[in-house]
């Protein structure tokens, strides 16, 4: 593997979920409750019964959680869900994609018959 690959591979051990998804989590509870089914309560932290919604991270009690709550990382988090997540329209001006092609007009050019003589 070169250097090159190494710098452009993401780490996925501790990776969290998107912005996005849980913007979802914070709307719909139903969305949530689908997350947390996935996982086995055996196998999470404190059985699963301490979890950051903002995060999406389980804690093995209520005082690492609360500590947590208090805590610059889950402070940032919060900042970045207040400013929302990127759309697509966001995504595609950052690149340089012009969506907008101006406005669109209804009239026909106006044409002149010419005669040829």
């Amino acid at each position: 593997m070169g250097v090159f690959a190494k710098r452009t591979m993401t780490k996925t051990r501790r990776r969290l979920r998107d912005l996005d998804q849980i913007e979802r989590d914070l709307r719909s509870p139903r969305h949530l409750q689908q997350y947390k089914e996935t996982k086995a309560a055996e196998d999470l932290p404190g059985l699963g019964l301490y979890y950051c919604i903002e995060c999406a991270k389980w804690f093995e009690s209520e005082t690492s959680l609360v500590g947590h709550r208090k805590g610059k990382p889950h402070k940032r988090r919060l900042k970045q869900l207040k400013e929302g997540a990127y759309t697509h329209e966001e995504a595609m001006a950052a690149i340089g994609y012009r969506i907008d092609n101006g406005k669109k007009t209804t009239e026909q050019p106006k044409t002149q018959d010419v005669e040829m003589s």
